[in-house]
């Protein structure tokens, strides 16, 4: 089994971190530089960062979040949020991010998936995939698009295929029914998409025990695991997290 790693996520709102349940009713969270400083510290293996409104707002990603925030670690960097052209994820590489998230972009445009793979390397390019239950769906996900807004009458498991057959390095699965609830990750869903693809798989959505946690990796076959409400909050710790997982039996960085 690979090392497993551990993901604080940043999701970004008018410049400050904020969390919501199931993508609405948003509440602050905090810095962003004094959180990723504080998750580095605390031994976050990689760290993501999300522009939730930058499709909403049709605008590009934020580019001065990513060069404070990039100042402050040494991490891995995810950016996520307007990244829509190849000109857009060199623009992030060049303020300081290592992998980009693309999600509503490459619903609408897939070759975008293609060129970033070619361009950067399938490692850089991630495709998060927002996906909700639909029993008309044959895996009964459907994929969502801006922000959680918008279904667009898609199978979410036969895209996360689609993704990996352009050359996407690993696929962000979030589901919308589990999204800020602490109530465990969508198992169902992550596992869906874990099965269907020999990438890397991020657990996300609704972590908010250890349990959790390791119930991603073992029952839904995540190799990364995203959490953000629990990390910012400081109801668990990443060392806490380590240890259990260590505790259970499975391999981490310490």
């Amino acid at each position: 089994m690979k090392t497993i790693k551990i993901m604080p996520c940043l999701d970004m709102k008018n410049g400050r971190v904020v969390k919501g349940i199931h993508f609405v009713d948003l509440k602050d969270a905090g810095d962003p530089v004094e959180n990723a400083a504080f998750y580095q510290k605390e031994g976050a293996d990689e760290l993501a960062m999300l522009d939730i409104a930058a499709t909403l707002e049709n605008r590009k990603t934020r580019l001065e979040w990513v060069n404070k925030v990039s100042s402050v670690i040494t991490i891995p960097l995810t950016m996520g949020g307007g990244i829509s052209t190849l000109q857009d994820m060199e623009d992030v590489f060049a303020a300081g991010a290592s992998k980009v998230s693309v999600n509503s972009a490459a619903v609408r445009t897939p070759g975008l998936i293609d060129d970033g793979a070619k361009a950067f390397g399938p490692d850089r390019v991630i495709v998060a995939i927002d996906g909700k239950r639909n029993p008309s769906m044959a895996s009964g996900f459907e994929l969502v698009v801006a922000g959680g807004t918008k279904p667009v009458g898609r199978d979410a498991v036969q895209w996360a295929k689609e993704c990996e057959q352009r050359g996407a390095g690993v696929i962000l699965p979030t589901s919308m029914d589990g999204d800020g609830t602490q109530k465990g990750y969508d198992l169902e869903f992550t596992r869906a998409i874990s099965r269907a693809v020999g990438l890397p798989v991020i657990a996300s959505g609704g972590a908010g025990s250890l349990e959790h946690f390791y119930e991603g990796v073992v029952q839904g076959g995540a190799e990364i695991l995203l959490a953000a409400s629990v990390f910012h909050y400081r109801t668990l710790s990443i060392r806490q997290v380590k240890e259990y997982l260590k505790e259970k039996g499975l391999p981490v960085n310490l």
